[in-house]
């Protein structure tokens, strides 16, 4: 069960949670891993009633590491009208618990450049149009037990992602099937979506810069408690929130050996590693269409599904003049939006800094 269930000050001794993998085959080659929670108090299981939302994260990311805002958001509205149903959380192909399952899958064509965007759009599009199956169980095939798929089409779905996982839902709008011609998307609630103008500064070195960062990365430790500390003292991660931090570390990383790793030696403890591997990293920087495609296109979204827009104030990842061109060029001016925001104190890592905005 989720740590969520013994977190105060919300009362979530009765929230249940599952972990879910679906598998698109043959429609798709990649497995998705979800979680999904819920309280059965929250609505009636055969009741239209209440809000599903669903989580998309950004790179280097994955699905557990909302955890902690999706506790203050149940905090927050638990003394008003919102009717949440269910919540579930997805990693993108080459991420998290999704990353293992696809180790082998990913080395046929998935490098040197990952195709991110449209990839974890094609998994985001499969499960809720439910081109597949969706299976309980583990890591390994003959513990998992196929059960019907989770049918979203009477229900409202509100989709909120981070970066890269923003992109990728306003994607998965592209495929076909439709999406809207399944289900009700109320809105989407965007923050730090990963798109820029192709006149204001080059996405191209920044995604080489990021790569070039992924390729020297260490990502080999000791143990997950060793991990755990030298996270502790480096800038990137001492910015996190730490409950952020250990779930990153609970559920980021794998014991050895991996395929990257098939000898690894490392004393007598129980070497780890990440799930999101240092070559998929680097390869997923390297793919830089989705967000030119994305600001080209953001009028024909906008007048598709309302879309919310947040920013972090601090400017350290997608400089000012980017955000404000997004706003008031690509989409057409802030009246296309259903609301925008810049949230005090945060940068582009803003659930994983603070997840109280």
């Amino acid at each position: 069960m989720s740590s969520l269930q013994s977190r105060a000050p919300v009362p979530l001794n009765l929230l249940l949670s599952e972990s879910y993998i679906f598998d698109p085959r043959p429609h798709y080659p990649l497995l998705s891993t979800l979680k999904r929670f819920w309280n059965p108090s929250w609505t009636d299981s055969n009741s239209p009633d209440g809000l599903i939302l669903l989580f998309t994260h950004g790179t280097g990311f994955h699905k557990e590491q909302w955890e902690p805002t999706i506790d203050y958001l149940l905090e927050l509205i638990q003394n008003n009208s919102i009717k949440i149903r269910e919540i579930w959380t997805i990693d993108a192909p080459n991420h998290g618990d999704a990353g293992v399952l696809n180790e082998k899958s990913l080395r046929n064509g998935y490098e040197p450049a990952f195709p991110k965007w449209q990839e974890y759009a094609h998994n985001i599009h499969a499960f809720l149009t439910g081109r597949g199956q969706t299976l309980l169980g583990t890591y390994s095939e003959d513990d998992r037990t196929v059960i019907p798929n989770f049918d979203f089409s009477t229900h409202t779905i509100v989709c909120i992602g981070h970066s890269i996982g923003a992109i990728s839902l306003l994607l998965s709008l592209d495929l076909a099937p439709s999406i809207e011609s399944y289900i009700n998307i109320s809105s989407f609630i965007f923050i730090e979506p990963m798109t820029m103008p192709p006149t204001l500064g080059s996405f191209q070195d920044l995604a080489e810069k990021l790569a070039s960062g992924s390729r020297s990365r260490r990502d080999v430790w000791p143990s997950a408690e060793e991990a755990y500390k030298m996270f502790k003292t480096r800038r990137t991660w001492q910015s996190w929130d730490d409950r952020v931090l250990k779930i990153f570390v609970d559920t980021g990383l794998r014991p050895l050996p991996t395929l990257s790793y098939p000898n690894a030696q490392y004393g007598t403890g129980t070497p780890v590693t990440l799930k999101f591997t240092r070559e998929q990293e680097t390869a997923t920087y390297r793919e830089t269409h989705g967000w030119d495609r994305i600001y080209r296109n953001l009028p024909s979204y906008a007048s598709r599904v309302r879309i919310h827009i947040y920013y972090g104030k601090i400017h350290d990842f997608i400089a000012k003049e980017c955000k404000e061109n997004v706003i008031n060029t690509a989409a057409g001016g802030p009246q296309n939006f259903a609301s925008i925001g810049f949230i005090d104190g945060a940068g582009h890592t803003v659930g994983l800094c603070t997840f109280r905005f």
